[in-house]
């Protein structure tokens, strides 16, 4: 009886130690991998979280197979009937916005959505679905989509042992997301208005802490400025700068970014008026690069000027005479401009500046503007 006992006692151990799960983490089942990839267009941040499988010796078996199959079909398992391919393993794909985005030139909205696709030979259904937190897709259903596009899919000559899904393509306002495994890429294109984003996210946060510091609204007046949209707005930004209750000032950059904005709206006698106001505040640093800006923009009698007044307040030194240097090589006069760059030259900081003068120098005595 004793053994009987300690013989069911072993069996009933062993079972449990072959069959009980805890919580406790563990690696992806099934010789799979997992992965996150992310990557920014503008403000949009988007991250795809993946199962990984490997080919594991099995080329030429992949595509329209169980493993990967086309079209939809029952599963065997869940409440689907017709499912797509989890594009990926174990858990779904998902991949989120953090913005509005289109897809292939279709709107989807911020999110996380489960990943799937309805596979074909070369023609496939992208699906962006609602839910994503199921297994896989056993659980598919069509009302939960929440975007489908059809993309094609591209062969490729080299074989990808772990399916991976890559960023290419990238631009200022778009990237290409493929999905890539053994000798198939499936690409689709990713577009965000990125300036309507920034934009939407500069009026959120002036009206949080960073509203509290004139140097946010210069830093938003300024990206209109750069890609010369929402001119309105950025004039109202620079105003907020200079006026706003607790917060503006009137100094050099606030009023030059004020006086920038006019000029982009053609507003040239007020841009005039408010940089004759700003000038006299300006550190030298600061003179010596609007100086430089007004060369080019081609006004070398205006940028003259301007390292003129800094060389008064800041009489022979390095800055100022490279300013002035400049200053009257861009109104054709080299013989001045020599003369106050080989005061500059003996008084280079680095050797950095020293080869910049020297080859400033050289230019002129060949005939050469420096600018």
């Amino acid at each position: 009886m004793t053994k009987t006992v300690l013989l069911a006692f072993a069996l009933l151990s062993a079972g449990l130690m072959t069959y009980a799960q805890g919580d406790l983490t563990s690696a992806p089942d099934g010789g799979n991998k997992k992965a996150t990839v992310s990557e920014q267009i503008g403000l949009v941040n988007i991250t795809i979280t993946y199962g990984r499988p490997g080919v594991k010796g099995r080329e030429g078996k992949i595509w329209g197979t169980p493993v990967a199959h086309y079209g939809l079909v029952d599963l065997g398992f869940g409440t689907s009937k017709a499912a797509p391919w989890r594009a990926g393993a174990n858990e779904n794909t998902t991949i989120s916005f953090s913005n509005n985005v289109k897809i292939e030139g279709k709107d989807l909205a911020a999110g996380t959505y489960g990943f799937h696709i309805i596979l074909g030979e070369t023609d496939n259904i992208l699906i962006f679905s609602k839910a994503n937190n199921s297994w896989g897709s056993f659980y598919y259903d069509p009302v939960q989509d929440a975007l489908r596009v059809n993309v094609k899919s591209e062969p490729l000559e080299k074989s990808v042992e772990w399916l991976k899904y890559e960023f290419m393509n990238q631009t200022d306002n778009s990237a290409t997301i493929a999905l890539l495994w053994e000798k198939r890429m499936i690409p689709f294109k990713v577009d965000a208005d990125v300036n309507k984003i920034q934009l939407a996210s500069f009026r959120n946060e002036l009206h949080t802490k960073p509203g509290f510091k004139w140097e946010s609204f210069v830093q938003a007046a300024n990206f209109c400025l750069q890609n010369n949209i929402e001119l309105e707005q950025a004039l109202a930004w620079a105003d907020e700068a200079i006026t706003a209750r607790f917060v503006g000032q009137k100094n050099f950059q606030t009023l030059s970014t004020k006086a920038a904005v006019l000029a982009r709206l053609n507003r040239m006698a007020e841009a005039k008026a408010i940089m004759d106001e700003a000038v006299p505040m300006g550190s030298m640093i600061e003179l010596h690069q609007y100086g430089r800006r007004l060369i080019g923009m081609k006004q070398p009698q205006e940028a003259l000027k301007v390292f003129k007044t800094n060389y008064d307040k800041n009489p022979n030194v390095f800055t100022t005479n490279v300013g002035l240097g400049r200053g009257y090589s861009a109104n054709g006069d080299y013989k001045k401009a020599l003369e106050y760059l080989r005061a500059a030259l003996a008084q280079a900081p680095d050797d950095l500046n020293k080869n910049s003068v020297e080859a400033m120098i050289k230019k002129l005595e060949e005939g050469k503007d420096v600018n």
